[in-house]
């Protein structure tokens, strides 16, 4: 198949599983297909390396740049397929029953095969504002790469009008979702024989003051603010992992924990943790050797139900927006660069990070749809 023959979406969605773009590791290989295509639909692009070398964001146009316009939003990173339920390997993506199975079929590469296979469409329309495509790198480990390619926006295009990221919701357009910052919090200690501790540290124990700070914060913000949009509809913190020591008759000379908080609109997700720092700073007035590192963070999204954006987002999708969901997308950093922004993808959220993940080719082209009517909208 020549680079410039048209694909279906599900023929895009199958090029784009292929690719184990797992979060963290390389991207590289994908990124320079997406380019490739762009490059022979003569849509202008640029790839954007992150600090970490092998991984990149892209910025693409149909249309003129120089003009006010809407992004497309998505990340092309997944998560890891190693669970055992796997019926088949992950990174080919198989047809069963009307089903698209395979590892980000759902979250998210469904909705940027349906994006990347409307361009050819997209390109012969006469936009009277561009349609911007954005894809970034490790959303799954907190939206690493997305804030590097916001900060790269102006120097490829006008302020933008809206921002539409195709995290899966039924292709209902969501106008909320919580914050989130995680937290990784070290220990070290003073190894030796575990009769004698008298002579060593615990590097555990210097850990559960902090941890049980931790756990007074998630109980006290179970009766703090709320907000009946979310589930739960409080901001919540949670101890994720915990790791440490040797055996159980040697003193642990290091310990690690990491802790994550989930905060609803108008709560700082990084202030939710505030009293683990400050466990933290205590614990080390006392003379323990314990740090603290910022893993990531990003802030909650919150969009007017009378913003225009949600109008057109009811208009291309044909759904009604709903108010709020609880995991997080790279919607909120957008919104805190001033571009409005909201949600709107295929398929379910409950199907992602599980074996066997799917999106359906019904949904696919709804979305794929979705898109052709942004263009639509932009060519009245």
């Amino acid at each position: 198949m020549a680079p410039t023959d048209p694909l279906t979406p599900a023929q895009m969605l199958e090029k784009l599983v292929g690719f184990p773009t797992v979060v963290g590791t390389s991207n590289e290989a994908l990124m320079d297909f997406v380019a490739n295509y762009l490059t022979a639909h003569n849509v202008p692009h640029v790839l954007l390396r992150g600090p970490e070398g092998d991984r990149l964001n892209l910025i693409a146009t149909i249309g003129d740049a120089t003009k006010p316009g809407y992004i497309l939003s998505g990340h092309v990173d997944v998560v890891p397929a190693s669970e055992p339920e796997w019926l088949a390997d992950p990174f080919v993506m198989r047809r069963q029953d009307g089903r698209l199975i395979g590892r980000g079929t759902c979250d998210m590469k469904g909705y940027v095969a349906a994006v990347l296979a409307m361009v050819p469409q997209l390109a012969a329309m006469p936009l009277s504002a561009p349609i911007h495509i954005a894809l970034s790198y490790d959303e799954e480990a907190g939206c690493r790469g997305v804030p590097h390619m916001i900060a790269a926006l102006p120097d490829h295009c006008a302020p933008p009008l809206g921002c539409i990221v195709g995290e899966p919701s039924g292709l209902v357009p969501v106008l909320a979702h919580k914050g989130k910052a995680a937290l990784r919090l070290h220990a070290k200690g003073q190894p030796g024989h575990s009769s004698r501790p008298d002579l060593g540290r615990n590097a555990i124990h210097a850990l559960l003051p902090v941890l049980n700070a931790a756990t007074t914060q998630a109980e006290a913000l179970a009766t703090g603010p709320q907000d009946a949009r979310f589930a739960p509809p409080y901001s919540s913190l949670q101890i994720g992992t915990i790791t440490g020591g040797q055996a159980i008759n040697i003193i642990p000379e290091d310990a690690q924990a990491d802790i994550e908080a989930r905060a609803i609109a108008g709560a700082d997700p990084k202030t939710v943790l505030s009293p683990i720092l400050d466990a933290v700073k205590a614990i080390r007035a006392e003379g323990e050797d314990i740090s603290a590192e910022w893993l990531s963070s990003y802030p909650a999204l919150a969009l007017s139900a009378d913003d225009p954006l949600a109008a057109i987002a009811q208009e291309i999708s044909g759904n009604a927006p709903m108010g709020a969901v609880s995991y997080g997308t790279e919607a909120g950093l957008f919104q805190a660069a001033g571009i409005p922004a909201i949600i709107c993808g295929p398929g379910d959220i409950s199907r992602a990070h599980r074996p066997e993940e799917f999106l359906t080719e019904d949904e696919l082209a709804g979305a794929a749809q979705m898109v052709l009517a942004l263009g639509r909208h932009l060519s009245i």
